[in-house]
């Protein structure tokens, strides 16, 4: 089907509802590397006001991707829930944005509407969205999951902490985990990027921090950050596992790039909750996604990358995941140029994900051959704090010496809840305080000569 628009004298045609889709989004490399992107500031604000006069009802019946040739496109379509669809199936892409900014529509609204929108309806209203609608409408969003703490609840900011090493060195990692214990990171989880995919090493790494959060008590989920393959392995093993990681994106094919399906995830989900190690909960997917990483496999389907990476949303959705991350800036500035355009994706992302029900984080990164800078991660970290994000990165330093590209620090989430006056998860907080590194007032401690944590730091 095809839409128009008229600005002044000159018409603007749009074959399909994906060429309408990626020529009203925000400008960005990506979408120009693919040949998607608006000609003009023109055409793209025709689009904007062609996009805004599509019924959401319309997304139902055009898939972006063929139903018949991709399994997202048929998890999409299966598990839409027409029920809760129902209280806005009137409306038009502009309709919703208008309704998502009422103050009537309240956290507990969007949660009872959640699984009748669709990725492609998140990533439609996205793109008639100023980045403070972004920000306001994210910070009703409230996913809470939970597995030996409880994650996203209002006024608390968790940290994932990534204590990662360029040869996987105990010693190293063991400092990193400790030194990011004691700025009160960890509570998302202690998660490791292995440098190696050997299986002995990676059950090494889970045993080390198993090890460590067993001997202190520690309140929070361990996780390798290796493929889906290596932990079922892991967990035939015996390996202590309690979260399950992967990279997901939007369409069939990317993930196939990547070596999953969903019948694999849905086994490695099956496998990771049999083993019950949760104390709280069960969620036990953490997922990372990626504006992108469709485009670099040549498997975006002539979509826009944002519109796809929604897409990456609804294959987390699926597994109830504890985690899920957009990794912002990692692939590149081929696909994201500069700080802008970082900040814009990230602000994204976070919203058409809470939108759909998806607990997310952010890592907010940038690669060192981008046109961007801490400052603008700042600005980015900061907005992400007001719009009630799950929870971001502990990287030492900001620095991740084994990726080798820039992220958050345990500094900028102590900046962070300081300004905003945000909390670790519960539960956390509670064996902060009981260990003598955060006070009552949730501010960090000056540390006692024989805080334990700090005694096994000194016999490292």
């Amino acid at each position: 089907m095809a839409f128009a628009h008229t600005v002044a004298s000159r018409r603007h045609l749009f074959a399909d509802l994906k060429t309408l889709l990626a020529k009203a989004s925000p400008a960005r490399s990506g979408d120009y590397l693919a040949g998607l992107a608006a000609a003009s500031e023109e055409e793209r604000m025709a689009a904007r006001m062609a996009l805004a006069e599509v019924p959401l009802a319309h997304f139902l019946s055009e898939a972006l991707v063929p139903y018949e040739q991709d399994e997202v496109t048929r998890l999409i379509v299966d598990r839409h829930d027409a029920r809760a669809f129902r209280e806005i199936a009137s409306l038009t892409v502009g309709d919703f944005r208008n309704w998502l900014l009422l103050h009537e529509t309240d956290s507990a609204v969007l949660t009872r509407v959640a699984a009748g929108i669709t990725p492609e309806m998140a990533a439609a209203v996205s793109k008639l969205m100023r980045n403070q609608d972004l920000v306001a409408v994210a910070r009703k969003c409230r996913v809470v999951t939970r597995f030996r703490n409880t994650i996203g609840l209002p006024g608390r900011l968790s940290v994932r902490l990534q204590p990662n090493h360029p040869t996987d060195d105990a010693r190293g990692i063991a400092a990193s985990m400790i030194d990011g214990l004691l700025y009160g990171c960890g509570d998302a989880t202690i998660g490791i990027n292995p440098a190696t995919d050997n299986l002995g090493a990676i059950v090494t790494l889970m045993r080390l921090i198993d090890d460590l959060r067993r001997r202190y008590d520690v309140p929070t989920q361990s996780c390798v950050l290796t493929h889906v393959t290596n932990t079922l392995r892991a967990i035939e093993q015996g390996a202590p596992v309690d979260l399950v990681f992967q990279s997901v994106a939007g369409s069939e094919r990317a993930n196939a790039g990547f070596g999953i399906s969903l019948a694999l995830l849905a086994e490695a989900h099956d496998a990771a909750q049999s083993l019950a190690r949760g104390t709280v909960g069960n969620n036990v997917m953490y997922f990372e996604t990626g504006q992108g990483s469709a485009l670099s496999a040549n498997a975006h389907h002539e979509v826009d990358q944002q519109t796809m990476e929604a897409r990456a949303y609804a294959v987390a959705r699926a597994f109830s995941p504890l985690l899920v991350n957009t990794v912002v800036g990692f692939i590149g500035p081929e696909y994201l140029y500069d700080g802008k355009q970082i900040i814009r994706a990230g602000l994204e992302d976070h919203f058409c994900g809470k939108l759909l029900g998806v607990p997310m984080g952010c890592d907010v990164c940038y690669t060192n051959h981008a046109e961007a800078d801490q400052d603008d991660m700042d600005t980015l970290l900061t907005l992400f704090g007001v719009a009630g994000i799950n929870f971001i990165m502990g990287v030492p330093g900001a620095d991740d010496i084994m990726l080798n590209y820039q992220s958050t620090s345990f500094h900028d989430a102590l900046y962070l809840r300081d300004v905003l006056g945000l909390r670790p998860a519960p539960e956390f907080e509670a064996w902060l305080q009981a260990m003598g590194i955060f006070g009552e007032d949730g501010r960090l401690l000056e540390l006692a000569e024989r805080q334990p944590l700090l005694q096994l730091a000194h016999g490292l």
